[in-house]
């Protein structure tokens, strides 16, 4: 049997896992800038193309992504698709990121390279 400590272990291994799978998902410069876009509102994958710079298909297999992730959603607007960010809390770990950007050396860590 196991033990409530043993238990309370297993649940913040298994939440650790998920965390750290959230920050591999977001860890791609490419879906973070179709994240970024997509702060300000609703897209299609021609604006994010416009807004981003990257190319359809990049775009379209990494929204792909994001949306299987449940971090963005989408709607049909006639013949086109619209992408929003899924929840507003995406938004705001956008921005929490870009504080801390603001108050760390991460720039100067020669353990994570760019």
């Amino acid at each position: 049997m196991m033990t409530n400590d043993a238990q309370g272990d297993l649940l913040a291994a298994d939440a650790l896992e998920l965390r750290a799978k959230l920050f591999r998902g977001l860890g791609d410069p490419s879906r973070l800038a179709i994240l970024d876009a997509l702060v300000s509102g609703e897209r299609s994958v021609q604006e994010i193309v416009g807004d981003t710079g990257l190319g359809q298909p990049n775009v379209s297999n990494h929204l792909r992504c994001l949306l299987d992730c449940g971090l963005v959603s989408r709607r049909s607007e006639g013949r086109f698709v619209r992408y929003r960010l899924s929840d507003r809390q995406v938004a705001n770990l956008i921005r929490d990121a870009d504080r801390l950007l603001a108050v760390t050396k991460i720039d100067d860590c020669e353990h994570y390279t760019r």
